[in-house]
């Protein structure tokens, strides 16, 4: 195992438990900026990590625009200091008045929302009219997932035209989001995103020849992040990478970042020589993606042959090494629904706990 992984008083940790290595982490950071160019044309995700802790080392490198999916990530956002705060999801029913009462509470943030049909915008309109607040609002673009946004055809263009009409809205840009493009050769992936950049240029073209204003565009998220960083002009929203994970570092080692989240597990049971269970179920650990859900850094050749809520049962010609109770260290395949599994994470520093961080925003409701 990495001597960066080590943990000279691990037997002061519950188990299981999320583990972050705080050196690793401000390395992620150093390098997301040294892959953007400049601070100012990032725009991380906090889904990912959901952490206040996390959020004011990015304010402290610099880091001024935020990202984020729910409202309570807006709000621990928000609170911790960022004043530019897009919140990448429709918003629909009582998430309207919510945004609301979040505006009024926070009115030195700048809150960005996105919008994808008539109706909402013109519900939210009302709600935010009435309130005597400004929100904006990004038009979301559907580049090829096909999960929310619109192509961008006369539907598109008659929604930001709308947007721009509607009280208590004004024009954001562009959302475009491409979760699709996930090839693991370089190459692909930047064709990919070349070809949907010349569609979205000659749009905002259009949108501005028709004397609307296109503030922004905010591209991505981590695996064509260095792809938008090469292109003026975008703002760039990767997340994943901030932690990174075994998935990403697996399938994109070309991205640079280390992988600084891991699950501190125990042996609890010693079944036969080459079977050993672990406290390490599915409660604890993201089931996405299908396939390996982690992999353990001592036992990186172990066979995951079941696993329930609670346990892990492995088989590995080594268990014999190990005794109920000795503790291993396992990196999830997918980093951010595992953080949203655990209410705080034991944070590392030279080798040793350092304190623990509230996972402050795995909540739906903070405060508003």
């Amino acid at each position: 195992m990495d001597s960066c992984y080590r943990i000279d008083d691990a037997e002061t940790i519950f188990s299981p438990a999320l583990v972050l290595y705080k050196e690793l982490i401000e390395s992620n950071l150093r390098r997301m900026i040294e892959v953007a160019g400049t601070a100012a044309k990032l725009r991380p995700h906090v889904k990912t990590h959901k952490m206040r802790e996390i959020v004011a080392m990015e304010l402290a490198m610099g880091i001024s625009k935020h990202k984020c999916a729910t409202i309570a990530e807006a709000e621990l956002l928000a609170s911790t200091g960022a004043r530019d705060v897009l919140i990448a999801y429709p918003m629909v029913g009582p998430n309207q008045q919510r945004l609301v009462r979040l505006a009024q509470k926070y009115p030195a943030c700048h809150f960005i929302v996105i919008a994808d049909d008539p109706e909402p915008a013109r519900a939210l309109s009302g709600v935010v009219a009435a309130a005597g607040v400004e929100v904006s609002v990004m038009l979301d673009v559907d580049v090829g997932q096909h999960r929310t946004g619109l192509p961008l055809d006369d539907r598109a263009l008659n929604l930001y035209r709308l947007i721009a009409e509607l009280p208590g809205l004004r024009p954001g840009g562009l959302h475009v989001y491409d979760g699709h493009n996930n090839q693991e050769r370089a190459a692909e992936r930047e064709a990919a995103v070349r070809e949907l950049l010349e569609a979205v240029f000659s749009f905002r073209q259009q949108l501005e020849r028709a004397g609307l204003e296109v503030p922004r565009i905010v591209c991505g998220g981590t695996p064509t992040f260095p792809i938008f960083a090469k292109v003026p002009g975008v703002e760039c929203a990767p997340g994943t990478c901030v932690l990174h994970d075994q998935g990403y570092g697996t399938r994109y080692p070309e991205l640079g970042f280390q992988r600084a989240a891991m699950l501190l597990t125990r042996v609890v049971s010693r079944p036969s020589d080459n079977r050993m269970c672990l406290d390490l179920g599915y409660k604890a650990v993201a089931s996405d993606p299908k396939g390996d859900r982690l992999a353990l850094l001592d036992l990186p050749d172990a066979r995951f042959v079941l696993q329930n809520e609670e346990h892990l049962v492995v088989e590995t010609p080594r268990a014999a090494d190990y005794r109920p109770g000795d503790a291993l260290l396992a990196c999830p395949t997918h980093i951010c629904p595992t953080c949203a599994l655990h209410k705080e994470a034991y944070v590392i520093e030279h080798g040793r706990v350092a304190g623990r961080w509230a996972v402050a925003a795995r909540d739906r409701q903070l405060s508003v």
